[in-house]
């Protein structure tokens, strides 16, 4: 079964940055699934899947805009430092904070008594990504996980 809009894959991912050493991986924990054609990974590795099937193992390289966009200035935000809790934090650091949008992954550039300023950019924005992919498996999306726009049940969401 080919991969396309609503179906639901299970794959497993290593990226790195363009030539360098990869910074993640699947392989040692469960794949990644996902609920292809509703946005649920960034567009240029969701492009690039469509068309494999199950046991497929392909390399991608996914520009920058289409990976997690370009780096913009001016996203600097002062945190009231409480937000981290007992975290020990260091300029550079890489924390993820919880907002009002959720989750988000933030890189601290300054840490004062009271406040955290910290970048909002995602730490990949800019950076031109590569991915190894190996697709474990393909199946039919339920109408459930359709109208969600998510993968239920196994490695999916829990309502």
């Amino acid at each position: 079964m080919k991969i396309e809009k609503d179906r639901v894959v299970r794959f497993h991912y290593t990226v790195a940055e363009a030539g360098q050493e990869p910074v993640e991986s699947s392989k040692d924990r469960d794949p990644l699934v996902i609920l292809v054609g509703h946005g649920n990974i960034i567009p240029g590795l969701e492009k690039a899947l469509e068309g494999h099937e199950a046991g497929d193992n392909f390399g991608v390289d996914v520009a920058a805009a289409d990976a997690y966009g370009e780096r913009r200035e001016g996203l600097s935000q002062r945190v009231p430092k409480k937000h981290f809790g007992e975290q020990r934090l260091a300029p550079g650091m890489q924390v993820v904070l919880n907002t009002n949008f959720g989750p988000r992954a933030v890189t601290i550039e300054k840490v004062g008594m009271s406040v955290v300023d910290v970048d909002l950019n995602h730490p990949m924005a800019g950076k031109d990504l590569h991915f190894d992919i190996e697709i474990v498996d393909v199946r039919e999306a339920q109408p459930e996980e359709i109208e969600h726009g998510h993968v239920h049940g196994d490695g999916g969401h829990q309502h």
